[in-house]
This record gives structure tokens, C-alpha cells and sequence, in this order.
């Protein structure tokens, strides 16, 4: 179970700052901020405690936490199955937010002539790509390393400066993972 991310996502969405839920809880940030990211595990009283500064009951928190897939297959036929928007670009994510702690991968599929951003916000963050179909180009400040059907590549994340191109006539398809 995640209940830690669960938490967060339900803090996130009422706008309730870390210091804001500590307080209505009777806990500590820091503590709370474990809580969060899976390192604490509260006790049950002091789960209903920070279920009820979120406004959240306590109950619904663990059967939706409880219910959370542990995986999601992607088969190789579906790699190309997707409808590409007027980005030229399309995300095929593992797991939803809430079950993302540590990690965030995703199958890739970008179109032709198309040139995407690195993740905004990451601070520190790691990535690795490995070019399942086709090929890109990693553009890293002044650096462009091209990766062809078999390669792969870990780097540290560059948001100012990172892009993932696709100068070619194909579309490409690239497994995705990512710390947070």
C-alpha cells in the first residue's frame, strides 16, 4: 500500500501546505513529510488525525490505497496504438501520481519532427532512456548524442537545458524512467 502518497495528492489538491495539515493533525512537518514519502508509518489514530485535516475520511484513504495496481503491462503491439496529439508526442505511464514514489517511468512515443522538454521541477533527478523503435537525439546544453534501436543512456536531468528530439521519417518509441 501507498498510503503516504495517497496523502499527498489529497493534501495537494486542497492546496494545504505540509505545515498546515502537521498542525491540524497534531504532528510535526517532518514527520508528516515521512509520512508522505513513505519512509514513517503512522499509527491509526494519527492516520484519522491527518485524514481529518485534509478532509479526507480515513477509510476511503486505505480501500483506495488497498485497490491501487501494482503494475501495468504494456505489450509491444501497443506501443504504436496511440493516438499521437497535435503535440507529436505521447505519454503511456506504469502508475498514476499517487503510486509514483521514488520513480516515474513511462513508454514514450514520439512522432517525427518532434522535440520534447525534460520534467519540469526535478532538482538533482536521474534518468535513463532506451530506444525501443526508431532512434532520437538527447540534447543536453551543447552536447546532442543520437540513440538508435537498442541504446541507452542514464543522465543527470538538465530542465534548463534537456530535450529529447526525433529528426527522423519514423515515429519513436523510448522506455522512460525517471527518479523524483
Amino acid at each position: 500500500m501507498n498510503i503516504g502518497s495517497l496523502i499527498r495528492t489529497y493534501r495537494k489538491e486542497k492546496k494545504f501546505t505540509l505545515k498546515v495539515v502537521a498542525e491540524r493533525a497534531g504532528v510535526s512537518e517532518g514527520f508528516l513529510s515521512q509520512v508522505e514519502n513513505n519512509v514513517n508509518s503512522p499509527s491509526v489514530d494519527t492516520l484519522v488525525r491527518i485524514c481529518n485535516a485534509i478532509g479526507v475520511n480515513a477509510g476511503d484513504l486505505l480501500n483506495r490505497a488497498e485497490n491501487q495496481e501494482s503494475y501495468v503491462l504494456i505489450r509491444k503491439g501497443e506501443w504504436l496504438d496511440v493516438d499521437l496529439p497535435h503535440t507529436g508526442f505521447a505519454t503511456r505511464r506504469f502508475l498514476p501520481p499517487e503510486s509514483r514514489a521514488v520513480i516515474d517511468s513511462a513508454i514514450l512515443v514520439i512522432e517525427s519532427g518532434t522535440s520534447i522538454p525534460v520534467r519540469k521541477n526535478i532538482k538533482n533527478g536521474q534518468e535513463i532512456l532506451c530506444i525501443l523503435k526508431g532512434s532520437i537525439k538527447l540534447v543536453q546544453g551543447e552536447s546532442e548524442i543520437l540513440l538508435e534501436e537498442g541504446d541507452s543512456v542514464h543522465c543527470f536531468s538538465d530542465p534548463k537545458n534537456q530535450r529529447i528530439t526525433n529528426d527522423n521519417r519514423e515515429s519513436a518509441v523510448v522506455l522512460w524512467v525517471g527518479t523524483l
